[in-house]
């Protein structure tokens, strides 16, 4: 068993076909029996994303619907979710000012760091640019950084 933090991204992979879906599903497989971590705001997020997606005519209405459903369920059911803590959300700002990261890849960013402090051996699922040369550039030790773009 292995843990992973997925980042928004990464984790609108599973539910929607694109480059990178194929792992981001296999990880998430009840049988590889891994452990699976994000900040609360994912849920928005990704949520969010679905829903652009069948805007965009990129997936129909019902697929969205579908999609949205089954990702709130997994997410509530297999996910250890940390909160938007006043410490979370400082260390957000500290890393946005210094790596210039938008908001929320900042907000990911300081969960992904908090998680692999607390629970050490844990692998990054990143698809930002941004948040993954940040990674690079502050030299955190993470059991995998996979690059899904």
């Amino acid at each position: 068993m292995s843990a992973f933090y997925l980042e928004s991204s990464a984790l609108v992979k599973r539910y929607s076909a694109e480059t990178g879906s194929h792992f981001v599903i296999k990880l998430m497989q009840p049988s590889a029996k891994n452990r699976l971590y994000a900040v609360k705001i994912t849920e928005v997020e990704v949520c969010t994303a679905l829903t652009r997606k069948r805007k965009g005519l990129k997936m129909t209405a019902a697929g969205a619907t579908k999609s949205i459903n089954r990702f709130r369920r997994n997410f509530a059911a297999r996910f250890v979710k940390s909160d938007t803590t006043d410490s979370l959300l400082n260390e957000a700002v500290r890393l946005s000012d210094l790596h210039t990261l938008r908001g929320y890849d900042a907000v990911q960013l300081a969960a992904a760091l908090e998680a692999n402090v607390f629970w050490t051996q844990t692998g990054l699922v990143a698809v930002s640019p941004r948040v993954i040369s940040t990674v690079r550039l502050l030299r955190v030790e993470f059991v995998a950084a996979s690059i899904l773009w």
